[in-house]
């Protein structure tokens, strides 16, 4: 009876050590998944932050290329009208000149 109770305890050890070494590599498994998720999370932070980053600043240009567009056809627009005015000028000092 002693030599089927102490088979009996070697055994539960047994397996309860090998319970607690599964348990202790699934705890490892988990770990190593949180610590990789952890650290895709962090890379798509980063990449993120830089994205808006770049954004900002292509809208910056953006905007610079648009106030410049408007800066040069209002330039345009106000040498149209005086180029116009000065045809007028030539035109009323034509006729004057013709009358005479």
């Amino acid at each position: 009876m002693k030599l089927n109770a102490f088979t009996l305890l070697a055994f539960t050890t047994l397996a309860v050590s090998s319970c607690n070494k599964e348990k202790a590599a699934i705890d490892a498994r988990t770990d190593a998944a949180q610590n990789a998720i952890d650290h895709q999370k962090e890379a798509v932070d980063a990449s993120a932050k830089e994205a808006l980053t770049r954004t900002d600043a292509n809208a910056e240009i953006d905007k610079a290329n648009i106030e410049a567009s408007k800066v040069s056809a209002q330039a345009q627009l106000d040498a149209d009208k005086q180029k116009a005015e000065a045809e007028a000028v030539a035109a009323k000092a034509r006729v004057d000149a013709e009358k005479k």
